[in-house]
């Protein structure tokens, strides 16, 4: 016998998953989200049911360090509030397998779901392309029998990606930059998954990514042998203002100064947090950021809000 609506009780344990949720009308119906979860407007509110081993104050260095050392140990990130959980009684938990930096291990999710009453369904996302993201939002549409509201979502946001690749179809391959992105400054991390591929469908020649394959950490000379046009940061976890802490960090790089990037101006950074790093329907407007940076005479600024500044 199927769940009714009424029946549904959420909990979400990453940011990402937590919008997706909301952006399906399921928000109602959303009891618990991670200690990260903070968009839309109200899901911070909710029940915390996870907490982080990473202390608070670190700087991106010393964090980089704490998230080597929990990884080499087998030690877990992240930690499920197993009291709150079994509290909430859900009977969907969204996570993912996707990156052990990102939210709590898969493992733990089905060793603490197999102890709650009802037998929740785990809905496990982890996407690796514009595509699969989309595809996210129909598999948990499925799960909570939410499949015409994610089809509408998905056909909505598909519209906007075709609207920027048909913009950015017209454009010469000469007039293509060579892009880095970075999601990390201390160390280098390039920004892999999906962002190639935003990169291209923007305009742009991504000279750092790993097309469809995870994050990697990059040498110091890195930047100094792409020679990249454009720069683009997005700190992955990180607001405008905690950005801008690490920006100067790029300073000391090799070569820094005699960048293409840094002599022509076209160093660009946003909100990593909210953006790029969160395979969610923001995923679309980050594409709309980027396309607007690289070609602003084809892409115009994007509607919704997000930004892209330019550094110095």
């Amino acid at each position: 016998m199927s769940q009714s609506a009424a029946d549904i009780r959420v909990v979400s344990l990453l940011p990402s998953a937590t919008e997706i949720v909301c952006a399906l009308g399921l928000q109602k119906y959303l009891v618990g989200v991670s200690h990260e979860c903070d968009f839309p407007v109200g899901v911070a509110d909710l029940p915390l049911v996870t907490n982080t081993a990473i202390p608070k104050g670190l700087d991106s260095k010393a964090i980089d360090e704490k998230v080597r050392e929990l990884l080499q140990t087998d030690a877990a990130l992240y930690h499920l509030n197993v009291d709150a959980l079994l509290a909430l009684k859900p009977t969907h938990i969204v996570t993912q397998a996707l990156c052990d930096v990102c939210a709590v291990s898969a493992a733990e999710v089905e060793e603490v779901a197999c102890r709650l009453p009802g037998n929740p369904q785990i809905v496990n996302l982890e996407p690796m392309s514009l595509q699969q993201v989309l595809d996210t939002f129909t598999l948990l549409g499925s799960a909570t029998q939410r499949e015409s509201e994610a089809a509408s979502v998905v056909q909505v946001l598909q519209a906007r990606v075709d609207t920027i690749a048909e913009r950015s179809a017209a454009i010469e391959d000469k007039s293509r930059p060579r892009v880095a992105m970075l999601e990390w400054i201390d160390p280098l991390f390039n920004a892999g998954h999906w962002t190639p591929e935003l990169v291209a469908m923007a305009g742009g020649i991504d000279c750092l990514g790993n097309l469809k394959q995870p994050s990697v950490s990059l040498t110091e000379n890195a930047l100094l042998e792409a020679q990249p046009d454009v720069l683009f940061v997005a700190l992955c976890g990180f607001d405008l203002a905690r950005t801008e802490l690490d920006l100067p960090l790029l300073e000391r790089l090799p070569g820094w100064a005699d960048l293409p990037c840094v002599r022509n101006g076209r160093v660009y950074y946003t909100d990593g947090n909210a953006y790029f790093s969160r395979a969610g329907p923001r995923l679309v407007e980050s594409l709309e950021i980027l396309a607007q940076a690289l070609h602003p005479e084809v892409h115009p600024a994007s509607l919704s809000g997000g930004i892209a500044k330019v550094w110095k």
